[in-house]
């Protein structure tokens, strides 16, 4: 219980800002250091269990997983934790004046002490980007100057931990939209082809047209799909087959292509429609200006804690200046479908810039683009 407060140690940076305070209890017979010691790693340990929840938003659900550490540690008779007009959850002996002492403090944006009989509560508003949202109320028996300091500077972390909750559902929001803006970005050259293809042998070949009607079915099903971030190996590889077959029906024998996988890796998860693309850039650049057959080559192997991938086709290929500036350009730019860029920056931001695409090539040597994939799904978009 924080009735005896000895020394408010100073605030410890934790992650972007955050704000931990460290408060040591006095014991006899326990030296200062060992006390300072034990104190920071408890706050550290309180604070921690209580971030995820925090890092949930300002809700009912999460006000009530995180009050329980703040209660202790705090170490007062009661905490609440309140939005700007209901009180969401509350640890010791239940507060009923708890609403009124918070709209006194949500209404003056400050902290607001209240002194009173069985006890007395610091009232701290809760803001976040500005905005007060909501309020931290500490009750105990006796008020002290270091208590104050003390719920102060812990409401200071708690709208810390609610401001990047604020971040996190913002970038989750942004990630979505991305995924959408993708499966927007599906070729409409592809399309029309794939369509066009498909209607020449409607009366040539009527059983032909239907399969790749269902292939075409398949494909479009797979990449519009309402999707999570991840997939599996094994899934990329069938909407990168059902693509390959279209395209044979496109350019007939002049497109020949081979698909080796190591079975251990197709349950890898990867990010969603991160292999297709690849192979549609081999096809459009393999196959630009060749009056004979192109050849394209899918290898997927096993690398220990990695899945590698190489998508490689027998083409002009091209300078690698050019290539750089594949990777380099804007991946919404209109019209240009998912293409290189659009997967080398998503595998960045997943996995981490060791994680980029590799693209070999030169004047008429072809093109390889090498794809790393860790077994384990490190981050989810």
């Amino acid at each position: 219980m924080l009735t005896t407060v000895c020394v408010v140690l100073p605030l410890l940076t934790f992650l972007l800002g955050f704000w931990v305070s460290r408060a040591p209890w006095c014991r006899d017979g326990v030296s200062e250091d060992h006390r300072a010691d034990e104190a920071a790693f408890t706050t550290l340990h309180l604070a921690a269990m209580a971030a995820p929840a925090l890092r949930g938003g300002l809700t009912r659900d999460s006000a009530r997983k995180a009050v329980r550490h703040l209660h202790a540690l705090l170490g007062t008779q009661a905490v609440a934790i309140t939005s700007t007009d209901a009180a969401l959850a509350w640890a010791g002996p239940r507060a009923e004046e708890v609403l009124a002492y918070a709209r006194a403090a949500l209404s003056a944006g400050r902290t607001q002490v209240f002194a009173g009989e069985p006890r007395g509560a610091v009232v701290v508003p809760l803001i976040v980007d500005g905005t007060v949202v909501g309020a931290l109320a500490a009750f105990d028996d006796k008020v002290s100057a270091a208590l104050v300091r003390t719920v102060t500077e812990v409401a200071r972390w708690v709208s810390g931990q609610l401001e990047l909750a604020g971040l996190d559902s913002l970038r989750r929001r942004a990630l979505e939209a991305e995924m959408r803006a993708l499966r927007a970005q599906i070729s409409p050259h592809f399309v029309y082809n794939a369509l066009t293809t498909i209607a020449s042998f409607v009366r040539t070949n009527p059983g032909r047209a239907r399969e790749l009607l269902l292939d075409f079915a398949d494909f479009s099903r797979y990449a519009l799909r309402r999707a999570h971030d991840f997939t599996t190996l094994a899934d990329e590889l069938t909407c990168v087959d059902r693509y390959l077959l279209l395209e044979r029906a496109r350019f007939g024998d002049k497109l020949r292509f081979s698909v080796q996988v190591a079975p251990e890796v197709l349950p890898v998860p990867v990010p969603f429609l991160c292999l297709q693309p690849l192979v549609e850039n081999a096809i459009k650049h393999g196959m630009r200006g060749r009056g004979d057959t192109g050849e394209v080559r899918v290898v997927v192997r096993d690398a220990g804690p990695e899945a590698h991938i190489t998508v490689e086709d027998d083409g002009t290929g091209m300078d690698p200046e050019c290539a750089r500036r594949m990777l380099d350009e804007d991946p919404a730019r209109e019209g240009s479908g998912i293409g290189l860029a659009n997967v080398d920056l998503r595998m960045r931001q997943i996995y981490g810039d060791g994680y980029g695409l590799v693209v070999e090539t030169a004047l008429g040597a072809g093109t390889k683009v090498r794809l790393r994939v860790p077994k384990t799904q490190l981050i989810s978009l």
